[in-house]
């Protein structure tokens, strides 16, 4: 009898290069406002995975922790 293996789990395919292009565009080429604006989006974010985990219990979570760092 062999055994079922789970398939991996594989990533979407992302155009970074077309979302660099997006972002710049959006900020009309202007690389300091678009750098600005992510970092202001990542620090929110974080703020949002903190709220999250203050309240989120762990049986709720099934033990889920959220991850700051990649």
């Amino acid at each position: 009898m062999t055994t079922m293996q789970p398939e991996p789990q594989t990533q979407p395919e992302i155009d970074i290069q077309g979302e660099v292009e997006a972002v710049l565009a959006w900020h009309d080429d202007d690389a300091k406002a678009a750098i600005a604006t992510l970092l202001e989006d990542n620090r929110h974010l974080r703020r949002q995975l903190a709220l999250a985990e203050f309240a989120g219990s762990r049986g709720f979570a099934r033990g889920w922790r959220p991850a700051y760092e990649r």
